[in-house]
Protein backbone atom coordinates (compact mmCIF):
# COMPACT_ATOMS: atom_id res chain seq x y z
CA UNK A 1 0.00 0.00 0.00
CA UNK A 2 1.38 3.30 -1.05
CA UNK A 3 1.63 6.36 1.46
CA UNK A 4 -0.77 8.31 -0.80
CA UNK A 5 -3.48 5.41 -0.65
CA UNK A 6 -2.70 5.00 3.06
CA UNK A 7 -3.11 9.08 3.37
CA UNK A 8 -6.40 8.71 1.63
CA UNK A 9 -7.71 6.14 3.85
CA UNK A 10 -6.35 7.57 7.21
CA UNK A 11 -7.93 11.20 6.47
CA UNK A 12 -10.87 9.77 5.77
CA UNK A 13 -12.33 9.95 9.08
CA UNK A 14 -10.42 13.00 10.05
CA UNK A 15 -12.73 14.92 6.89
CA UNK A 16 -15.87 13.05 8.30
CA UNK A 17 -15.34 14.66 11.82
CA UNK A 18 -14.64 18.24 10.21
CA UNK A 19 -17.43 18.47 7.84
CA UNK A 20 -19.76 17.76 10.36
CA UNK A 21 -18.32 19.82 12.98
CA UNK A 22 -18.53 23.18 10.06
CA UNK A 23 -22.16 21.92 9.76
CA UNK A 24 -22.54 22.56 13.44
CA UNK A 25 -20.87 25.56 13.34
CA UNK A 26 -23.14 26.77 11.03
CA UNK A 27 -26.32 25.00 12.37
CA UNK A 28 -24.79 27.25 15.90
CA UNK A 29 -24.54 30.84 13.97
CA UNK A 30 -27.14 33.81 14.60
CA UNK A 31 -28.02 33.14 10.79
CA UNK A 32 -29.32 29.43 11.25
CA UNK A 33 -29.55 29.85 14.89
CA UNK A 34 -30.75 25.52 15.15
CA UNK A 35 -27.68 24.99 18.18
CA UNK A 36 -27.67 28.07 20.49
CA UNK A 37 -26.09 27.28 23.88
CA UNK A 38 -28.90 26.12 25.59
CA UNK A 39 -29.69 23.41 22.75
CA UNK A 40 -25.92 22.23 22.97
CA UNK A 41 -26.63 21.63 26.64
CA UNK A 42 -29.92 19.82 26.46
CA UNK A 43 -28.08 17.74 23.64
CA UNK A 44 -25.38 16.84 25.40
CA UNK A 45 -27.10 15.51 28.22
CA UNK A 46 -29.36 13.11 26.36
CA UNK A 47 -25.36 12.28 24.44
CA UNK A 48 -24.58 11.74 28.40
CA UNK A 49 -27.27 9.76 29.60
CA UNK A 50 -28.71 7.68 26.68
CA UNK A 51 -26.50 7.44 23.21
CA UNK A 52 -22.96 6.69 24.72
CA UNK A 53 -24.06 4.24 27.44
CA UNK A 54 -26.27 2.74 24.03
CA UNK A 55 -23.07 2.90 21.89
CA UNK A 56 -20.61 1.04 24.29
CA UNK A 57 -23.27 -1.95 25.50
CA UNK A 58 -24.07 -2.09 21.34
CA UNK A 59 -20.34 -2.53 20.57
CA UNK A 60 -19.22 -4.76 23.80
CA UNK A 61 -22.12 -7.31 23.79
CA UNK A 62 -21.89 -7.63 19.77
CA UNK A 63 -17.88 -8.32 19.32
CA UNK A 64 -16.70 -9.07 22.43
CA UNK A 65 -16.47 -12.46 24.02
CA UNK A 66 -14.94 -14.33 27.24
CA UNK A 67 -11.95 -15.96 25.08
CA UNK A 68 -11.22 -12.45 23.53
CA UNK A 69 -10.84 -10.59 26.41
CA UNK A 70 -8.75 -13.65 28.11
CA UNK A 71 -6.54 -13.78 24.46
CA UNK A 72 -6.68 -9.98 24.41
CA UNK A 73 -5.40 -9.48 27.88
CA UNK A 74 -2.64 -6.60 26.53
CA UNK A 75 -4.66 -4.52 25.47
CA UNK A 76 -6.36 -2.76 28.49
CA UNK A 77 -2.67 -2.90 30.03
CA UNK A 78 -1.70 -0.96 26.54
CA UNK A 79 -4.33 1.63 26.98
CA UNK A 80 -3.68 2.14 30.53
CA UNK A 81 0.06 2.81 29.38
CA UNK A 82 -1.08 5.75 27.30
CA UNK A 83 -3.12 6.97 29.51
CA UNK A 84 -0.51 6.94 32.00
CA UNK A 85 2.25 8.48 29.75
CA UNK A 86 -0.15 11.21 28.11
CA UNK A 87 -1.06 12.32 31.81
CA UNK A 88 2.52 12.22 32.62
CA UNK A 89 3.65 14.47 29.05
CA UNK A 90 0.67 16.75 30.04
CA UNK A 91 1.69 17.29 33.01
CA UNK A 92 4.94 18.34 32.07
CA UNK A 93 3.15 20.54 29.66
CA UNK A 94 1.17 22.50 31.85
CA UNK A 95 3.81 22.94 34.32
CA UNK A 96 5.55 24.61 31.48
CA UNK A 97 3.26 26.80 29.58
CA UNK A 98 1.40 27.59 32.82
CA UNK A 99 -2.20 27.58 31.39
CA UNK A 100 -4.68 28.98 33.82
CA UNK A 101 -5.78 26.66 36.48
CA UNK A 102 -8.89 25.81 35.35
CA UNK A 103 -7.58 24.99 31.78
CA UNK A 104 -5.17 22.81 33.15
CA UNK A 105 -7.11 19.09 33.51
CA UNK A 106 -8.55 19.86 30.22
CA UNK A 107 -4.85 19.95 28.75
CA UNK A 108 -4.03 16.71 30.32
CA UNK A 109 -7.39 14.72 29.10
CA UNK A 110 -6.31 15.80 25.59
CA UNK A 111 -2.72 14.57 26.03
CA UNK A 112 -3.67 11.41 27.19
CA UNK A 113 -7.16 10.29 26.46
CA UNK A 114 -6.88 9.10 22.16
CA UNK A 115 -10.12 8.58 20.28
CA UNK A 116 -10.04 4.93 20.79
CA UNK A 117 -13.22 4.11 19.28
CA UNK A 118 -14.84 5.54 16.08
CA UNK A 119 -11.38 6.37 14.08
CA UNK A 120 -10.20 2.81 14.46
CA UNK A 121 -13.82 1.47 13.18
CA UNK A 122 -13.22 2.89 10.13
CA UNK A 123 -9.26 3.31 9.52
CA UNK A 124 -8.61 -0.47 10.28
CA UNK A 125 -11.38 -2.12 8.45
CA UNK A 126 -10.28 0.21 5.27
CA UNK A 127 -6.88 -0.51 5.41
CA UNK A 128 -7.80 -4.32 5.34
CA UNK A 129 -10.03 -3.50 2.05
CA UNK A 130 -7.14 -2.24 0.29
CA UNK A 131 -5.23 -3.61 -2.54
CA UNK A 132 -1.58 -5.14 -1.30
CA UNK A 133 -2.43 -4.76 2.91
CA UNK A 134 -0.14 -6.65 4.70
CA UNK A 135 -2.59 -8.27 6.95
CA UNK A 136 -3.61 -11.08 4.89
CA UNK A 137 -7.15 -12.08 3.70
CA UNK A 138 -9.37 -8.84 3.53
CA UNK A 139 -12.45 -10.67 5.04
CA UNK A 140 -10.98 -12.04 7.74
CA UNK A 141 -8.58 -8.88 8.34
CA UNK A 142 -12.02 -7.14 8.30
CA UNK A 143 -13.77 -9.14 11.13
CA UNK A 144 -10.76 -9.32 13.04
CA UNK A 145 -9.82 -5.97 12.89
CA UNK A 146 -13.94 -4.92 13.55
CA UNK A 147 -13.57 -6.89 16.67
CA UNK A 148 -10.21 -4.93 17.77
CA UNK A 149 -11.66 -1.76 17.10
CA UNK A 150 -15.07 -2.27 19.24
CA UNK A 151 -12.39 -3.91 22.48
CA UNK A 152 -10.43 -0.64 22.01
CA UNK A 153 -13.64 1.53 22.04
CA UNK A 154 -15.43 -0.23 25.36
CA UNK A 155 -11.71 0.10 27.05
CA UNK A 156 -10.68 3.40 25.82
CA UNK A 157 -14.17 4.32 27.29
CA UNK A 158 -14.19 2.76 30.22
CA UNK A 159 -10.44 4.85 31.41
CA UNK A 160 -12.39 7.90 29.53
CA UNK A 161 -15.47 7.99 32.10
CA UNK A 162 -13.28 7.17 34.89
CA UNK A 163 -9.78 9.12 34.50
CA UNK A 164 -10.60 11.92 32.41
CA UNK A 165 -13.77 12.32 33.32
CA UNK A 166 -12.55 12.85 37.32
CA UNK A 167 -9.67 15.29 35.29
CA UNK A 168 -12.69 17.37 33.57
CA UNK A 169 -14.58 17.86 36.83
CA UNK A 170 -11.70 18.57 38.86
CA UNK A 171 -10.85 21.56 36.57
CA UNK A 172 -14.82 22.37 36.86
CA UNK A 173 -13.91 22.57 40.40
CA UNK A 174 -11.10 25.15 40.13
CA UNK A 175 -13.18 27.30 37.95
CA UNK A 176 -16.21 27.62 40.49
CA UNK A 177 -13.54 28.43 42.93
CA UNK A 178 -11.72 31.10 40.75
CA UNK A 179 -15.26 32.48 40.62
CA UNK A 180 -16.34 32.40 44.21
CA UNK A 181 -12.43 34.09 44.79
CA UNK A 182 -13.16 37.03 42.38
CA UNK A 183 -16.99 37.06 43.96
CA UNK A 184 -15.60 37.27 47.05
CA UNK A 185 -13.02 40.18 46.23
CA UNK A 186 -15.97 41.52 44.99
CA UNK A 187 -17.52 41.68 48.01
CA UNK A 188 -14.99 43.76 50.00
CA UNK A 189 -15.43 46.63 51.95
CA UNK A 190 -14.83 49.61 50.32
CA UNK A 191 -11.70 51.38 52.23
CA UNK A 192 -10.75 53.43 49.63
CA UNK A 193 -9.77 57.02 51.28
CA UNK A 194 -11.91 59.27 48.98
CA UNK A 195 -15.27 56.93 49.99
CA UNK A 196 -18.27 58.65 50.35
CA UNK A 197 -20.52 58.47 53.82
CA UNK A 198 -23.17 56.74 52.14
CA UNK A 199 -20.80 54.61 50.90
CA UNK A 200 -19.45 53.68 54.73
CA UNK A 201 -22.70 52.85 55.61
CA UNK A 202 -22.29 49.83 53.76
CA UNK A 203 -19.32 48.62 55.84
CA UNK A 204 -21.29 46.91 58.24
CA UNK A 205 -23.35 44.38 55.51
CA UNK A 206 -20.02 44.12 53.66
CA UNK A 207 -18.37 42.56 56.25
CA UNK A 208 -21.32 40.53 57.29
CA UNK A 209 -21.27 39.01 53.55
CA UNK A 210 -17.65 38.80 54.11
CA UNK A 211 -18.17 36.81 57.17
CA UNK A 212 -20.45 34.51 55.89
CA UNK A 213 -18.36 33.59 52.15
CA UNK A 214 -15.14 32.92 54.69
CA UNK A 215 -17.34 30.28 56.36
CA UNK A 216 -18.77 28.25 54.48
CA UNK A 217 -15.09 26.98 52.54
CA UNK A 218 -13.86 26.63 55.86
CA UNK A 219 -15.02 23.33 56.17
CA UNK A 220 -14.47 22.13 52.90
CA UNK A 221 -10.94 23.34 52.16
CA UNK A 222 -8.42 20.67 51.27
CA UNK A 223 -6.34 21.55 54.56
CA UNK A 224 -9.84 20.28 55.99
CA UNK A 225 -9.88 17.23 54.63
CA UNK A 226 -6.51 16.61 54.82
CA UNK A 227 -7.07 16.81 58.58
CA UNK A 228 -10.07 14.59 58.37
CA UNK A 229 -9.79 11.08 60.10
CA UNK A 230 -7.94 8.31 57.80
CA UNK A 231 -11.07 5.96 57.32
CA UNK A 232 -13.21 9.01 56.58
CA UNK A 233 -10.94 9.87 53.52
CA UNK A 234 -10.57 6.62 52.66
CA UNK A 235 -14.25 6.45 52.54
CA UNK A 236 -14.94 9.88 50.57
CA UNK A 237 -12.40 8.40 47.87
CA UNK A 238 -14.16 4.78 47.54
CA UNK A 239 -17.63 7.38 47.15
CA UNK A 240 -15.94 8.69 44.41
CA UNK A 241 -14.60 5.99 42.68
CA UNK A 242 -17.95 4.68 42.78
CA UNK A 243 -19.59 7.41 41.76
CA UNK A 244 -17.68 7.71 38.57
CA UNK A 245 -18.26 4.04 37.82
CA UNK A 246 -22.02 4.91 38.17
CA UNK A 247 -21.74 7.26 35.18
CA UNK A 248 -24.24 5.90 32.49
CA UNK A 249 -21.28 5.64 29.65
CA UNK A 250 -19.16 3.19 32.72
CA UNK A 251 -22.55 1.53 33.43
CA UNK A 252 -23.13 0.76 29.36
CA UNK A 253 -19.33 -0.39 29.10
CA UNK A 254 -19.95 -3.03 32.45
CA UNK A 255 -23.25 -4.29 30.99
CA UNK A 256 -21.88 -4.89 27.64
CA UNK A 257 -18.62 -6.97 28.55
CA UNK A 258 -21.23 -8.96 31.35
CA UNK A 259 -23.35 -9.67 28.11
CA UNK A 260 -20.63 -10.30 25.68
CA UNK A 261 -18.78 -12.52 28.23
CA UNK A 262 -21.91 -14.43 29.16
CA UNK A 263 -22.82 -16.59 26.99
CA UNK A 264 -26.13 -17.10 27.59
CA UNK A 265 -26.60 -13.56 28.19
CA UNK A 266 -25.22 -13.02 24.87
CA UNK A 267 -27.81 -15.35 23.31
CA UNK A 268 -30.52 -13.65 24.50
CA UNK A 269 -30.23 -10.23 22.92
CA UNK A 270 -27.25 -11.34 19.63
CA UNK A 271 -27.86 -13.22 16.84
CA UNK A 272 -30.76 -14.14 14.25
CA UNK A 273 -33.09 -16.53 16.64
CA UNK A 274 -32.31 -14.22 20.06
CA UNK A 275 -35.73 -13.43 22.09
CA UNK A 276 -34.17 -10.60 22.63
CA UNK A 277 -32.63 -9.14 19.92
CA UNK A 278 -35.09 -6.04 19.02
CA UNK A 279 -33.76 -5.05 22.37
CA UNK A 280 -30.24 -4.65 21.30
CA UNK A 281 -31.25 -3.23 17.67
CA UNK A 282 -33.09 -0.46 19.36
CA UNK A 283 -30.20 -0.08 21.40
CA UNK A 284 -27.54 0.30 18.70
CA UNK A 285 -30.21 2.21 16.88
CA UNK A 286 -29.56 4.70 19.71
CA UNK A 287 -25.84 4.34 20.29
CA UNK A 288 -25.68 5.35 16.49
CA UNK A 289 -25.89 8.80 17.29
CA UNK A 290 -23.88 9.37 19.40
CA UNK A 291 -20.87 10.24 17.18
CA UNK A 292 -22.92 12.76 14.82
CA UNK A 293 -23.89 14.47 17.93
CA UNK A 294 -20.71 15.09 19.45
CA UNK A 295 -19.21 16.34 16.28
CA UNK A 296 -22.16 18.51 15.81
CA UNK A 297 -21.93 20.24 19.72
CA UNK A 298 -18.07 19.97 19.01
CA UNK A 299 -18.66 22.41 15.73
CA UNK A 300 -21.17 24.67 17.37
CA UNK A 301 -18.95 25.46 20.66
CA UNK A 302 -16.21 26.51 17.85
CA UNK A 303 -17.96 29.58 16.71
CA UNK A 304 -17.90 31.07 20.39
CA UNK A 305 -13.92 29.16 20.74
CA UNK A 306 -12.23 31.05 18.08
CA UNK A 307 -13.69 34.35 19.31
CA UNK A 308 -13.24 33.88 23.33
CA UNK A 309 -10.51 31.03 23.50
CA UNK A 310 -7.82 32.23 26.09
CA UNK A 311 -5.71 29.19 25.26
CA UNK A 312 -1.98 29.91 24.37
CA UNK A 313 -0.92 28.92 20.98
CA UNK A 314 2.17 27.39 22.41
CA UNK A 315 -0.31 24.91 24.51
CA UNK A 316 -2.09 23.93 21.12
CA UNK A 317 1.63 23.29 19.47
CA UNK A 318 2.79 21.12 23.28
CA UNK A 319 -0.90 19.42 22.59
CA UNK A 320 0.32 18.33 19.34
CA UNK A 321 3.78 17.09 20.09
CA UNK A 322 2.45 15.28 22.67
CA UNK A 323 0.43 13.16 21.08
CA UNK A 324 1.76 13.04 17.63
CA UNK A 325 5.05 13.29 18.23
CA UNK A 326 6.17 11.62 21.46
CA UNK A 327 3.37 9.28 22.67
CA UNK A 328 3.98 7.15 18.74
CA UNK A 329 8.26 6.54 19.56
CA UNK A 330 6.90 5.58 23.47
CA UNK A 331 3.84 2.93 21.80
CA UNK A 332 6.27 1.52 19.14
CA UNK A 333 9.21 0.84 21.96
CA UNK A 334 6.15 -0.20 24.31
CA UNK A 335 4.64 -2.41 21.73
CA UNK A 336 7.73 -4.37 20.69
CA UNK A 337 9.01 -4.85 23.71
CA UNK A 338 5.97 -6.80 25.10
CA UNK A 339 6.02 -8.80 21.95
CA UNK A 340 10.10 -9.68 22.88
CA UNK A 341 8.46 -10.88 25.94
CA UNK A 342 5.86 -12.72 24.55
CA UNK A 343 2.83 -10.73 25.93
CA UNK A 344 1.22 -10.44 22.28
CA UNK A 345 -0.89 -12.52 20.03
CA UNK A 346 1.49 -13.50 16.70
CA UNK A 347 -1.40 -11.74 14.71
CA UNK A 348 0.60 -8.13 13.18
CA UNK A 349 -2.97 -6.52 12.92
CA UNK A 350 -3.66 -6.63 17.15
CA UNK A 351 -0.25 -5.46 17.20
CA UNK A 352 -0.66 -2.53 14.79
CA UNK A 353 -4.00 -1.52 16.92
CA UNK A 354 -1.93 -1.37 19.83
CA UNK A 355 0.52 0.93 18.25
CA UNK A 356 -1.62 3.52 16.75
CA UNK A 357 -3.98 3.34 20.04
CA UNK A 358 -0.94 5.88 20.93
CA UNK A 359 -0.91 8.18 17.65
CA UNK A 360 -4.66 9.13 17.76
CA UNK A 361 -6.60 12.38 18.15
CA UNK A 362 -7.91 13.25 21.58
CA UNK A 363 -11.23 11.68 22.44
CA UNK A 364 -14.31 13.17 21.33
CA UNK A 365 -16.11 12.61 24.36
CA UNK A 366 -13.98 15.47 26.14
CA UNK A 367 -15.92 17.46 24.30
CA UNK A 368 -19.28 16.16 26.18
CA UNK A 369 -17.45 16.14 29.23
CA UNK A 370 -16.41 19.52 29.01
CA UNK A 371 -19.95 20.45 27.96
CA UNK A 372 -21.50 18.58 30.95
CA UNK A 373 -19.25 20.54 33.27
CA UNK A 374 -19.74 24.26 31.89
CA UNK A 375 -15.92 24.68 31.73
CA UNK A 376 -13.40 25.57 28.85
CA UNK A 377 -16.23 24.48 26.25
CA UNK A 378 -14.77 27.27 24.08
CA UNK A 379 -10.59 25.91 24.71
CA UNK A 380 -11.83 22.50 24.27
CA UNK A 381 -13.44 23.45 20.31
CA UNK A 382 -9.98 25.41 19.46
CA UNK A 383 -7.79 22.35 21.19
CA UNK A 384 -10.07 19.90 18.61
CA UNK A 385 -9.83 21.84 15.81
CA UNK A 386 -5.94 21.71 15.47
CA UNK A 387 -5.54 18.53 16.84
CA UNK A 388 -8.16 17.36 14.00
CA UNK A 389 -6.21 18.99 11.11
CA UNK A 390 -2.81 17.55 12.62
CA UNK A 391 -4.06 14.33 12.50
CA UNK A 392 -4.65 13.70 8.74
CA UNK A 393 -0.89 13.68 8.47
CA UNK A 394 0.41 12.07 11.55
CA UNK A 395 -1.89 9.49 11.38
CA UNK A 396 -1.27 8.61 7.89
CA UNK A 397 2.73 8.96 8.18
CA UNK A 398 2.41 6.87 11.26
CA UNK A 399 0.06 4.18 9.63
CA UNK A 400 2.84 3.27 7.19
CA UNK A 401 5.82 3.67 9.72
CA UNK A 402 4.23 1.04 11.59
CA UNK A 403 2.84 -1.50 8.90
CA UNK A 404 7.35 -0.76 7.54
CA UNK A 405 8.02 -1.70 11.27
CA UNK A 406 5.34 -4.95 11.16
CA UNK A 407 6.19 -6.61 7.34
Amino acid sequence: MGFWTLFEVASMPILQVLIISLLGAFMATDYCKLLPVDIRRSLNRIVFVVFTPSLMFASLAKTVTLQDIISWWFMPVNIGLTFLVGIILGWIVVKILKPKPYLEGLIIATCSSGNLGNLLLIVVPAICNEDGSPFGDTNVCTRIGLSYASFSMALGGFYLWTITFHMIRASSLKLRDDEAAEDFSSKQPNKNLDATPQSQLLKGESEEQVAILVKAPQDTSPKAKGNAPLWRQVVRFLHQILEELMAPPTLGAIFGFTFGAIDWLRNLVIGPGAALRVVQDSIKLLGDATIPCITLILGANLTQGLRSSTIKPMVIMGVVCVRYIILPVVGIFIVKAAGDLGFLPPDPLFRYVLMVQFTLPPAMNIGTMAQLFDVGQDECSVLFLWTYLAAALALTSWSTVFMWILT
